[in-house]
């Protein structure tokens, strides 16, 4: 549990030395482009009313959905070994119920980026 504890302030002290080095040595001159909105699927600079296309969300959620499914991978695959039989139909049941599900996305054609 020591190890664990001592782990984490080292995390936490590198990350703060790190983001201090970064802060000073950086380069601090905006313009325009550095200090606008980006990845929000439109021009920023655009009337302010336009509404967001539903493809750029549906790309989101299908990406955390994805990453999601890997998150749980790891863990099952570490203990595969001491799972049995019940953990690994689990698994198939999870990985089927994902692949029905981008069957379905794709079939809909919410993979196609227009």
């Amino acid at each position: 549990m020591v190890g664990f504890f001592f782990f984490v302030l080292i995390a936490v002290v590198l990350a703060g030395v790190f983001s201090s080095i970064s802060f000073f040595i950086g380069e601090k001159r905006p313009d325009r482009e550095k200090v606008s909105a980006y990845e929000c699927g439109f021009v920023p600079f655009s009337f302010l009313g336009r509404p967001f296309s539903v493809r750029f969300f549906l790309i989101g959620i299908l990406f955390l959905i994805f990453d999601l499914e890997i998150s749980f991978l790891f863990p099952w695959c570490v203990l595969y070994n001491s799972l049995g039989p019940f953990g690994f139909w689990a698994m198939v049941g999870f990985l089927f119920i994902l692949t029905v599900g981008l069957v379905y996305e794709w079939l809909k054609g919410g993979l196609e980026w227009e």
